[in-house]
């Protein structure tokens, strides 16, 4: 670890390393030197971006955008051969970055004012990347938010399935039908394409201990999508005040007032937006949990080999979780309509 550091232009003597959960899919560690974090150390996980080079190449041609008076940058460290990444002998491709004193981030959230702020950086992180051509872009993980793929995986992986698992969860096999059916209207829209983060959820915002949101955080997913993928994850963890692994469905909710203060603060940079991009941004709340639902049932059928999990059925109350929010979400769809034209149009 030290000798990594070292890759990085940072002299190792006296850093201690300690490792966070947070984040499903790298292993990261904070840096401290005596009693002051000072940097984040990541290793990539090549199972899930095994397309570094695209890593590479999206973070080199987006990073010179990121950056305004009221957007925090990220600061990625660069090797002593000037590269983003470091790879070691054994294979493993490492990167640093600065810790940003202060900050702090929420995995769940029912003040409006923290709603407020994720729509605002939102906002703001697609008014820089703007005028970004998403055909620069390299796609980093191929297919990620197409629905009809991630129904192919599921199909495949229910046939391969246990049956036990297959009989314990047939209420959930058939919200996934219901909604993914009406999920199907969005073939139709013909959306522009825009660069977007794409795995917008709450926690990937840092914020101020004044809780005002800094910057996004976790870009290994930015490349070319839709707005409502990002609108919709981040509604998924803001208007929800249970967390994901809720296992009484009851205690799950959508909150209309988290959702208003979210719109309210992507409103501030609405001018960057079309009419035909707003008007789809309610199915967002609906499309982003069933996607990310489905995607952890299918995970849970096959095993569990693509998200960390703590026991045996985590994935599976994922699942149930997000799925029931989409439901939820599918139900208010008209009052989401409403805000959006009152606030962003």
């Amino acid at each position: 670890m030290k000798h990594i550091l070292s890759q990085f232009g940072v002299s190792p003597e006296g850093s201690r390393f300690e490792q966070t959960e947070q984040g499903l899919i790298n292993t990261t560690y904070f840096v401290s030197f005596g009693k002051q974090r000072r940097y984040v150390l990541q290793r990539i996980n090549e199972t899930v971006f095994p397309n570094c080079d695209a890593l590479f190449h999206n973070l080199e041609h987006t990073l010179p955008y990121l950056s305004a008076p009221k957007y925090t940058q990220v600061q990625f460290h660069r090797t002593l051969g000037g590269e983003l990444f470091y790879r070691t002998e054994n294979n493993e491709l490492w990167r640093l970055m600065s810790y940003l004193s202060g900050s702090k981030s929420f995995h769940h959230t029912s003040d409006k004012q923290i709603a407020f702020e994720a729509g605002r950086i939102l906002g703001l992180f697609h008014s820089q990347l703007n005028n970004l051509n998403p055909i620069t872009l390299k796609i980093t993980l191929d297919k990620f938010h197409n629905l009809d793929w991630r129904k192919e995986q599921y199909h495949l992986a229910v046939k391969k399935a246990n049956v036990k698992d297959l009989e314990r969860t047939v209420a959930l096999q058939k919200s996934i039908k219901e909604i993914g059916e009406e999920l199907s209207k969005l073939e139709a829209m013909n959306l522009p394409v825009r660069v977007c983060h794409n795995d917008t959820k709450l926690n990937n915002i840092l914020f101020s201990e004044e809780k005002k949101a800094l910057c996004l955080i976790d870009l290994d997913t930015l490349m070319p999508g839709l707005l409502l993928y990002d609108f919709g994850d981040a509604v998924r963890t803001l208007a929800n005040p249970a967390p994901e692994e809720e296992t009484k469905l009851s205690k799950i909710d959508f909150s209309i007032e988290m959702f208003a203060a979210f719109a309210e603060g992507m409103a501030l940079n609405r001018s960057v937006f079309s009419s035909d991009e707003i008007k789809s941004l309610s199915l967002g709340p609906v499309y982003m949990p069933f996607l990310h639902g489905l995607r952890a049932y299918t995970d849970f059928l096959m095993g569990n080999p693509y998200y960390k999990v703590a026991y045996p059925d985590q994935n599976l109350d994922r699942a149930r979780s997000l799925i029931h929010f989409a439901r939820l979400a599918k139900e208010h769809n008209t009052e989401m309509q409403k805000i959006l034209q009152k606030k962003m149009m």
